[in-house]
């Protein structure tokens, strides 16, 4: 397999820009032998956990259409490896007629650091409090499991067990040029932002910590992190 070329993605033109330019992602990508054996690793560990995980499955999507309905699954489009846009799977967390403005703003206030507005390093606005958020959402953000689907998205090779964080489209714009580098590889369900505190973590920083992964990217980082990221759930570190 050809080594990817640095590839263009979209960067917004003006304020809520329809018109896309392509700029160039200035990127070295791991070798292809790294990316086959991460992608190995990938196969097998969330066949594993997509197995184990199954009765949880069951009863969290039985949870969700209980007490808010239809649908289980909520579908976002992100951007991947090489600025490709996919589909990425969430258990839905929020109301069903919870509008676009509503998730963008809290899309928004998630990713950047508003420290300079709120009197705080990160910030005062918790996502739990979000009145968009059901009961059972509330639940699963806490524990990190409105996650699991993701574990189909890594299947399908859109994700990675542990990479960058996935991007919001919108996002991206927001990059610099060196923090586009981070598109070089595939995004994941944890990486060093998750296993670093994430939610005493800036924009700035996570990117930071997705560029250094980027440049140390191996299935053996890959288990050091997966091996990190338990505790840091119990620690509270992946609460949003």
């Amino acid at each position: 397999m050809a080594r990817p070329s640095p590839v263009a993605y979209p960067e917004p033109i003006g304020p809520d820009a329809g018109t896309v330019r392509p700029v160039l992602l200035a990127a070295t990508p791991p070798s292809d032998t790294t990316l086959r054996g991460k992608r190995a690793l990938d196969l097998v560990l969330a066949s594993l956990a997509l197995l184990g995980v199954a009765p949880l499955w069951a009863v969290i999507a039985v949870a969700i259409r209980a007490t808010s309905g239809p649908p289980v699954l909520f579908r976002q489009t992100r951007v991947g490896q090489q600025a490709q846009p996919f589909t990425m799977l969430k258990f839905r967390t929020m109301v069903v007629d919870a509008d676009d403005r509503a998730l963008r703003e809290m899309n928004r206030r998630e990713l950047l650091d508003v420290a300079a507005e709120a009197g705080t390093r990160d910030g005062a606005f918790k996502l739990q409090d979000d009145p968009n958020i059901t009961p059972v959402g509330r639940l699963l953000r806490r524990l990190s499991l409105d996650e699991l689907p993701q574990l189909l998205n890594v299947l399908r090779g859109e994700m990675s067990l542990v990479g960058p964080r996935p991007s919001l489209e919108w996002e991206v714009g927001l990059f610099s040029p060196r923090h586009r580098g981070r598109l070089a590889v595939p995004p994941g369900m944890t990486g060093l932002w998750q296993v670093s505190g994430r939610n005493r973590l800036s924009m700035t920083e996570m990117l930071e910590l997705d560029l250094e992964y980027v440049e140390r990217v191996s299935p053996h980082f890959d288990l050091e992190i997966l091996a990190r990221t338990l505790p840091a759930l119990l620690r509270g570190d992946g609460a949003r």
